[in-house]
């Protein structure tokens, strides 16, 4: 029987389909009209055109598969219209969880994201228990995916079989959009992170989320939730472990809260509001980096077998996949351009 994955043009389910397709399984993908091909040219997967608003489509991609990945997501920190986010997020994932039942899928792996998690923020990593709640989410896009982790845990509730995911940061090839942490790291190839913020975050190799996912299909309690992460590192860190696999200068130093939350807003408004575009510095991600979103997979690691790549090596499989796809000069091409640029120039 077939497994259906909404999300295969993303940077997570990207790589997922990659894992199933070398398991030698058939794989049903959702497609959308316009949904980029570019992370699924050539691939041997089933398309079926439709969308997470359109349960008939969905109903027709899940009928006769055996596993179901939802993992497409609207991952906006800014939106001209936030209701998008929802119908997405929240009602796509109601919509998912129904056609599953119908279908009567032998297991559904709802990927979710740390960010629905509780955290203490203070440098404590969160669990999937560390207490949370609906006021402590930031911004639309945190706001709508933990609305839509408590619709799966009810379906659990009722006698789905749909078992949770929380990726942390994956890190890796075929970030295409780029997530966040993708511009982070083309803003830093291309010279334009001179300050960071204060911050932290937990870093994952992309294919051991992948893997993740696959074994919480074979191996997850049913209604349990399970943090897809690796390695804890401050900003500042991540930032000097890039300058030291690219041989490229780290940033001078760090920016407070209120000054990037001033120009956050100033650019959210001119950008945003007037022009109607996506701002570069989102409100919502400045906000979100008060915190550092650390975070203990272990529960994954015992229970999963969740792999714990190397960190270093996914970062530097990012850079060296962002260069080859033009998002960013080489690091040898980028130390020219500087040195022939003279001081003072």
């Amino acid at each position: 029987m077939p497994v259906f994955l909404t999300g295969a043009s993303g940077f997570v389910g990207s790589r997922l389909v990659r894992k199933l397709l070398a398991r030698g399984e058939t794989v049903r993908c959702l497609v959308r009209k316009t949904s980029s091909p570019r992370n699924t040219e050539g691939l041997a997967i089933e398309r079926v055109e439709g969308d997470l608003r359109d349960p008939e489509s969905l109903r027709h991609g899940i009928s006769g598969c055996s596993v179901v990945y939802h993992v497409a997501a609207d991952y906006r920190l800014w939106s001209r219209n936030p209701r998008e986010l929802y119908e997405s997020n929240v009602q796509g994932t109601l919509n998912i969880l129904s056609a599953s039942d119908a279908a009567g899928v032998d297991r559904v792996v709802y990927c979710s994201t740390v960010g629905a998690l509780g955290n203490p923020g203070n440098g404590t990593p969160g669990t999937e228990d560390t207490p949370v709640s609906l006021d402590q989410m930031v911004g639309h896009y945190k706001r709508s995916k933990f609305l839509a982790e408590q619709e799966v845990v009810s379906a659990a509730k009722r006698g789905l079989p749909v078992v949770i995911v929380n990726p942390s940061t994956p890190v890796g090839p075929n970030d295409v959009k780029p997530t966040d942490t993708g511009q982070i790291i083309t803003r830093f190839l291309n010279g334009r992170m001179p300050f960071y913020l204060d911050t932290g975050l937990n870093l994952i190799d992309v294919d051991d989320v992948a893997d993740g996912h696959i074994l919480a299909a074979e191996r997850g309690r049913v209604g349990e939730k399970y943090i897809l992460g690796n390695r804890d590192m401050s900003l500042g860190e991540i930032l000097s472990l890039l300058a030291e696999l690219t041989g490229l200068p780290a940033p001078r130093g760090k920016i407070p809260l209120g000054v990037a939350l001033g120009v956050a807003r100033v650019n959210q408004f001119f950008v945003g509001s007037l022009l109607g575009r996506e701002p570069g510095i989102p409100v919502e991600g400045v906000l979100m980096a008060r915190k550092k979103m650390y975070f203990d997979p272990s529960k994954a690691v015992s229970e999963l077998g969740l792999p714990q790549s190397s960190v270093d090596d996914a970062l530097l499989r990012a850079v060296e996949w962002f260069c080859r796809n033009g998002y960013a000069p080489t690091p040898q091409e980028l130390r020219k351009q500087q040195e022939s640029v003279a001081p003072g120039a």
